[in-house]
């Protein structure tokens, strides 16, 4: 039986960290930034960990 295949675009977009947990960058920091505040800017710059379901999910896509 061949080998699973990692989702190629779920790779690109999220990774498990130690624990288990899915971490993903968060979006609305492409463009548009001036007119959103410093504190707004630092909030969405952080990494955000994916909900229970759709951690379940991305793992099935990772191969994990």
């Amino acid at each position: 039986m061949p080998k699973m295949k990692t989702n190629s675009a779920a790779r690109k977009r999220v990774r498990v960290t130690g624990s288990g947990k899915v971490v993903h960058n968060g979006s609305a920091m492409r463009h548009n930034l001036e007119h959103k505040s410093a504190r707004k800017r630092r909030a969405l710059k952080a990494n955000k960990t994916l909900s229970t379901p759709q951690a379940k999910k991305m793992k099935g896509l990772l191969g994990k």
